[in-house]
């Protein structure tokens, strides 16, 4: 895993893992079900950032005769997971606790001043957490939009940090409204609405990091830019005649790996035809060097050797 993803993760964690203990503070001076949902939406933002570091821990594991490529999907798994834990623990349970309590005898929110005092607080750490994530971010992210780089991303914790920090700020600023409501009005169905609202956006970004952590383990190509650059790669060594077809999947967000099959120059032996090879996977790996395994086959008849012919 990256330093930069290592940081920001860190970073992430440490100021979670603060909120989630002033937030059960609040919590327990107020009685505000939106801080409940805030203090627990911080504990599973904590779980999920030690997760994400275990993925990375376990990504670095040798292959094995049982994995041949490696362990590198690990990350993609422990981000599923997280996903599922955010959905799960942050979401359903704000839902739940929001509902709750539009329901339950109104008994208003008291010492308003706890809990006002811990969302700043909550609003300056996550911020400080958000700007990592966006600092660590913006090298990879490159041209593309941040929603491009969310989408395309074959690192899973960069976008995960992201997400995890933006919806923790605007919950945290939906808890400070429905707070203040709460109190300005005397009547906590403002402090209930706040709840379920951080509740379903919460769900809404564990569904966006389910969608994309299940694309990822199924096994995504490589992005278009990279490619290219492996396409002309291929086709600018010489003896290869023409690409026939080629494939490419991440076995890890720094692992991938390369199938093609190539027309080689009918005048080549099989001396040619293996030295032809060797050069055009040398050039793929000084284009791309997460290339790791790549397999190249050609199909063309060559000098001397009838077993090299196209099959049918």
């Amino acid at each position: 895993m990256a330093s930069g993803s290592t940081k920001a993760i860190l970073a992430a964690m440490f100021a979670n893992m603060g909120i989630a203990i002033a937030k059960f503070v609040a919590y327990i001076f107020t009685s505000s079900s939106s801080m409940l949902a805030e203090s627990i939406h911080s504990v599973a933002d904590t779980s999920n950032q030690a997760l994400l570091l275990l993925g990375g821990r376990k990504a670095k594991q040798h292959a094995t005769a049982e994995h041949p490529f490696g362990y590198g999907r690990e990350r993609y798994f422990w981000s599923f997971i997280v996903a599922l834990v955010l959905f799960s623990l942050g979401g359903l349970f704000a839902i739940y606790e929001g509902w709750h309590k539009l329901h339950e005898e109104d008994h208003g929110v008291t010492k308003v001043g706890w809990a006002i005092g811990v969302l700043l607080l909550g609003i300056v750490l996550e911020g400080f957490s958000f700007r990592t994530a966006v600092r660590e971010s913006r090298p990879l992210k490159g041209q593309a939009s941040w929603w491009e780089f969310i989408r395309h991303s074959r690192s899973p914790e960069l976008p995960v940090v992201l997400l995890e920090d933006l919806g923790a700020l605007t919950g945290l600023v939906f808890a400070l409204v429905g707070v203040s409501l709460a109190a300005i009005t005397g009547e906590s169905r403002w402090d209930a609405y706040a709840t379920i609202s951080i509740g379903v956006l919460l769900v809404v970004i564990a569904a966006v990091l389910v969608y994309e952590m299940k694309s990822l383990l199924i096994g995504e190509s490589a992005y278009g830019p990279v490619r290219r650059q492996i396409v002309e790669a291929i086709e600018g060594t010489e003896g290869i005649e023409a690409l026939l077809d080629l494939r490419t999947q991440h076995v890890g967000p720094d692992q991938l790996l390369v199938g093609a099959e190539l027309q080689m120059d009918p005048n080549l032996d099989t001396d040619g035809v293996a030295r032809t090879i060797d050069r055009a996977e040398a050039r793929v790996r000084a284009a791309v060097p997460i290339a790791k395994m790549i397999y190249l086959e050609p199909e063309a008849t060559t000098k001397g050797d009838p077993g090299l012919a196209p099959q049918e």
